[in-house]
């Protein structure tokens, strides 16, 4: 991460501020963005509780979550381009996540978001995603952008798609000033599951979500790249540290939607 460089003039570090803020001038008026994603969080917290959504409720209520999608469009890309690189993760993962939120309170009662769109043209390329003077796809948003852009492959356990088999949502916004400390908290958390995760010393084998067998490249070329890359967050370092030649299988994956009232 490169900081933004010093400037000694007043002037200069007043300019430098309103830009790490998000402040856009825009017809003589400023228009700030909350870095802190304030507005996500107090949608979250209000609705996900141990990774599940009350969508029912977020249906009923929604003007928080759009109001804060409403923030998001009003940030020009100059702008973001200024912002520290964990601002800009911590801000296209918190647009993915509200966005799917959104998506489904627009469809919900569903089974699972794979149920949204047509065979033709699945959740994943539905023109819902208003970023930057346009109208993106999550499919654009993830592999287009956050994948092409960022070399951050636990964006993988950041980006929750509505599912059960998804990591868990949590329960407040990504943040840049602590989000090293939440990805290794999403990473062992989802390891920690083994539902999804876990590692059988016995049988010598490695039980892992298929996320890590979508998107393996991600993680290295290597052939146990992914295994090397997972050690520092299993829950049990010795069957971690065991764990590198072991043979991989891949969990099955629940496409219910995670939805608490089910």
């Amino acid at each position: 991460m490169l900081p933004l460089p010093l400037r000694s003039s007043a002037l200069a570090r007043a300019a430098l501020l309103c830009f790490a803020m998000g402040l856009v001038a825009a017809g003589g008026r400023a228009a700030p963005f909350d870095v802190s994603h304030a507005g996500l969080t107090r949608v979250l917290a209000a609705t996900v509780k141990n990774g599940q959504v009350d969508y029912a409720q977020l249906k009923a209520e929604p003007a928080g979550l759009v109001a804060y999608l409403d923030e998001l469009a009003r940030v020009e890309r100059v702008v973001f381009n200024t912002w520290p690189v964990a601002d800009r993760l911590a801000f296209l993962f918190n647009a993915y996540n509200a966005v799917t939120l959104k998506l489904i309170i627009d469809h919900h009662p569903v089974r699972s978001i794979k149920d949204i769109g047509s065979l033709f043209r699945g959740p994943w390329d539905q023109p819902v995603v208003r970023l930057f003077g346009q109208v993106l796809t999550l499919n654009t948003l993830e592999h287009g952008i956050l994948r092409k852009e960022y070399q951050e492959p636990r964006l993988h356990v950041a980006l929750v798609c509505a599912a059960r088999g998804c990591p868990s949502l949590r329960a407040e916004a990504f943040v840049g000033s602590r989000l090293e400390e939440q990805l290794v908290d999403q990473m062992r958390g989802f390891l920690a599951t083994s539902s999804k995760n876990r590692i059988d010393p016995a049988a010598r084998t490695v039980h892992l979500s298929p996320i890590f067998k979508w998107y393996g490249g991600d993680f290295g070329s290597q052939p146990n790249a992914v295994l090397t890359a997972l050690r520092p967050y299993w829950p049990d370092p010795a069957a971690a540290a065991a764990s590198l030649d072991f043979t991989v299988r891949y969990t099955d994956y629940d496409w219910t939607l995670n939805d608490r009232s089910r």
